[in-house]
């Protein structure tokens, strides 16, 4: 699933990790402590060389688990705590070259370092980063930490901070409360990773200024987790008035994903697509007869339906009566249905692909 395991390519670039001992140099410790041999250059030891040489080359990624003693070969051994290390990777890196950054997970002592303090210091760095066109913040695997346990404070700051930026990313539970942007006239590209985006966010997203947003991805989530947007909630959106200009639209890892497609069956914005996305949810045969029967979606160019819950007759009806209209279709990862028979009644569980 898309947060089991990190990146290895950012906006179209190989991902390099600013090294700490407990990420990138923690094998080439234990080969060490086990009188292995050991390449040289050492797999990440080189990519890191090759990075810092051309700093532009490459997806920088920041990420700690705890604070470290680092005993590379060429350093001296010392203690680093996740303020020393982004201050190290900024004293390290020519940071007006860096184009793409991610950042991942960062830890103190005992648990995650809170949100906004890693957001302030990114915001420290800033000005100096002044190359930034792609962000992903809060690039956090579920092994590190559960989607839906990943808070966030106001993140439009970021946004005012990178006024060149084009796309930014981010990852949480519950985004917010802010995710309103005054005006950024760069960003053709906005993405929230969520296991369940509360309403109040999809309506900032919708009332954000983004006059040039070409892509927009939401991950609406469970209702379980205070996922409970509707079709309301983004109605600027659907209209196309919030952004004119959008191409594409994702609304992935959705629960209730058979009560979102009537309003889209209906939104204005629909005919302008060439993309819709609603992987990751619970597609169901309900939600396809509508996607069928409504000639609006045949004008994409292409429909992402794949992690879904179609029986495979209406899998492969969607299939074949969407590519016979020029439109690629994905509906591969068929899901299976839990059925559980409890206090008399039958109960069916559908399940988003990014949940607990």
């Amino acid at each position: 699933m898309p947060n089991h395991s990190h990146l290895t390519e950012f906006a179209g670039l190989p991902v390099v990790e600013f090294p700490a001992l407990d990420t990138v140099d923690h094998e080439y410790q234990r080969m060490v402590h086990r009188g292995e041999p050991v390449p040289d250059p050492y797999p990440p030891h080189a990519a890191l060389a090759a990075g810092s040489a051309a700093p532009g080359s490459v997806a920088w990624r920041l990420r700690t688990e705890e604070p470290v003693r680092y005993s590379r070969p060429g350093w001296s051994s010392r203690l680093e705590d996740t303020a020393a290390y982004v201050t190290r990777f900024a004293e390290e890196v020519d940071l007006s070259a860096v184009t793409a950054l991610i950042v991942g997970n960062m830890a103190g002592d005992v648990e995650a370092v809170p949100s906004d303090e890693v957001r302030d210091r990114l915001l420290g760095i800033a000005p100096r980063l002044t190359g930034l066109r792609s962000l992903f913040f809060a690039e956090v695997v579920q092994e590190e930490n559960e989607i839906s346990w990943i808070e966030h404070g106001d993140l439009a700051p970021l946004l005012a901070a990178f006024p060149d930026l084009v796309g930014f990313t981010v990852r949480g539970g519950s985004a917010g409360p802010g995710l309103r942007i005054a005006e950024h006239r760069a960003l053709r590209s906005l993405t929230v990773q969520s296991g369940a985006l509360r309403p109040e966010v999809v309506r900032d997203v919708g009332a954000s200024s983004l006059p040039n947003l070409e892509r927009l991805e939401l991950w609406l989530g469970a209702k379980e987790y205070g996922g409970e947007s509707t079709p309301e909630d983004l109605a600027p959106v659907l209209s196309g008035t919030a952004f004119p200009g959008l191409r594409h639209l994702g609304l992935r890892n959705t629960e209730d994903l058979d009560g979102w497609v009537p309003a889209l069956a209906g939104a204005p914005l629909v005919a302008a697509l060439d993309t819709l996305d609603l992987s990751l949810g619970t597609l169901t045969d309900e939600g396809a007869r509508v996607l069928l029967d409504a000639p609006v979606f045949r004008g994409l160019g292409r429909l992402d339906l794949h992690h879904h819950y179609l029986s495979e007759e209406m899998a492969e009806r969607v299939r074949a009566e969407f590519t016979a209209s020029g439109v690629e279709v994905d509906v591969s990862a068929p899901q299976e249905a839990e059925v559980d028979e409890y206090d008399g009644e039958t109960h069916v569980h559908r399940y988003t692909a990014v949940s607990e």
